[in-house]
């Protein structure tokens, strides 16, 4: 009886993170550039005194899934899209370089080019500041020029270069901050064959159908280990009045 209700409780809990998993992706189905978190069941067997008798469930965050989101044209000369792989290198809230799809950029009252959770993007040689201007255009390498304030409709002026990088997605973890970073802890290089299409802006890849069919899924497995705990539960009574019974 002990190995079914263990089994079986240990099933319900790891349902339970699978589930936190899968409503974190249907709860991002809006976000910008937003990178769905897959998860997986496997055995685990218990280790201890005597042979490895128990075997339990885990459940694991083995990759990210990196399929392109929707792409909509906004018509906004802010916002881009990477096309293809790629990614834009911008500085996460604790101070170290990440990556992101999301391209829903607009510039600060100090100057700040962020990206629309706050994040500042990275140009060239660190975090790039926008001068005062009328207009600005973001080219297709990420080259940022700007028309300055009183200048001819002709005058542009190339300020800094968004940085774009394209790492091997091997070698590429989704952080608990929602940023892509480097296994090892290093930076990756500005790639010019990354490309963006200014006045588009990439979605979520969620799909919200499969999301919410998956939830429907795992409510039931959730329900199905419950059942079997009470099981275990009720064949354990039965046995200890027929012990009594026979005593």
């Amino acid at each position: 009886m002990d190995r079914m209700l263990y089994i079986s409780m240990n099933a319900a809990q790891q349902t339970m993170l699978a589930q936190a998993t899968n409503a974190n992706n249907l709860a991002n189905v809006n976000t910008t550039g937003f990178r769905a978190d897959l998860e997986q069941f496997r055995s685990m067997p218990v280790f201890g005194e005597g042979l490895p008798t128990r075997v339990y469930s885990m459940t694991e965050r083995p990759a990210t899934d990196y399929q392109q989101g929707s792409v909509q044209s906004t018509g906004r000369e802010l916002d881009i899209s990477v096309q293809g792989e790629g990614f834009i290198a911008v500085m996460g809230k604790d101070g170290r370089e990440g990556y992101t799809r999301a391209g829903d950029l607009h510039v600060t009252e100090f100057g700040q080019l962020v990206t629309g959770t706050g994040l500042q993007v990275m140009g060239e040689g660190g975090p790039i500041a926008i001068p005062p201007a009328e207009k600005m255009d973001i080219g297709v390498d990420g080259t940022i020029s700007i028309r300055p304030i009183g200048g001819a409709e002709n005058e542009l002026a190339i300020i800094d270069r968004i940085k774009l990088v394209k790492p091997d997605l091997q070698n590429v973890f989704k952080d608990s901050d929602g940023l892509m970073r480097m296994a090892d802890g290093t930076e990756a290089p500005l790639d010019a064959t990354v490309k963006v299409a200014s006045g588009t802006i990439e979605g979520s890849n969620v799909n919200a159908v499969g999301a919410l069919v998956n939830m429907i899924e795992l409510q039931r497995k959730y329900e199905m280990q419950v059942k079997m705990m009470s099981t275990a539960e009720e064949n354990s009574a039965a046995s200890a009045r027929m012990l009594q019974i026979n005593g």
